[in-house]
């Protein structure tokens, strides 16, 4: 859906403020060795993935249509059924474990499409991401209001109402309600008006900030590289390059294969 509504925040110029070096020996939270997974028990859509996420970091996940980006990151979430390799948190093997599980071990998902419950209001949605906690929904909301005030002014509105970037930001306000250590963001800028996806990412480097460890699938390359610690680049659900945002950005491999004549413009 594409937006017709303005956001309350100052858009920030692509190519500015760029973020800082990745943290500095930050422990490992969230990776996966020699990752085999997919849909059906004949056919894998990822072939040996490895990843790995650093405390405090921003991850980046590019790659053509079917590189298995969106697999990885449910793959990592307990959606999809593991056939080997490991998932580990914080040195705990998790794999296949339920999402409930992982929501309540500080993970947090926010996926593409259906991330909200259009029947229910703001304030409803923002509820069910407390589920687990219910007794500190008022405290958590105020935080969460803070990092998204347009969500504080909409409490009573039906989710079903709000534009297409609205509802991405009830969607990452819901996932953040349970105070995460990791988020993972599939397509968090799809079908977004260019200003709305400009403040998704803006909103990313905010919540990063906080302390946030954050992968993101995204299908803007270009400006998730901007934007991000390190990046991975899988192809045929295999690892085909990873190295910083900035390094990936101007790899000549990765802009004639991945990132196009608009990278080359850059």
């Amino acid at each position: 859906m594409t937006d017709a509504t303005s956001p309350t925040t100052p858009e920030i110029p692509e190519g500015e403020h760029p973020i800082g070096p990745p943290p500095a020996g930050g422990e490992t939270v969230l990776s996966a060795s020699d990752l085999v997974a997919g849909y059906t028990p004949e056919v894998n859509i990822l072939n040996g993935c490895d990843f790995h996420l650093a405390d405090g970091e921003l991850i980046g996940i590019i790659g053509p249509n079917g590189a298995g980006k969106s697999t990885l990151l449910k793959t990592l979430f307990g959606l999809v059924k593991v056939s080997s390799g490991s998932v580990t948190f914080r040195g705990e093997d998790i794999t296949g474990e339920p999402a409930h599980a992982l929501v309540a071990k500080g993970i947090g998902y926010v996926p593409q499409n259906n991330n909200v419950f259009p029947r229910l209001t703001v304030a409803e949605n923002l509820e069910m991401g407390m589920y687990l906690r219910p007794k500190g929904f008022a405290a958590r909301l105020a935080e969460v209001a803070d990092l998204f005030p347009l969500l504080a002014q909409r409490l009573n509105q039906r989710a079903g109402s709000l534009s297409g970037g609205e509802r991405q930001m009830l969607a990452m306000g819901r996932a953040m309600m349970m105070e995460p250590s990791v988020l993972l963001l599939d397509e968090p800028s799809a079908g977004l008006s260019p200003l709305f996806q400009d403040q998704v990412f803006i909103r990313c480097r905010q919540i990063n900030e906080t302390g946030v460890s954050i992968v993101m699938v995204e299908q803007n390359a270009r400006r998730c590289l901007e934007i991000c610690h390190r990046g991975y680049v899988l192809d045929q659900g295999r690892n085909a390059y990873t190295d910083t945002g900035e390094a990936l950005l101007h790899d000549p491999k990765v802009i004639e294969l991945y990132l196009g004549t608009l990278a080359k413009a850059r």
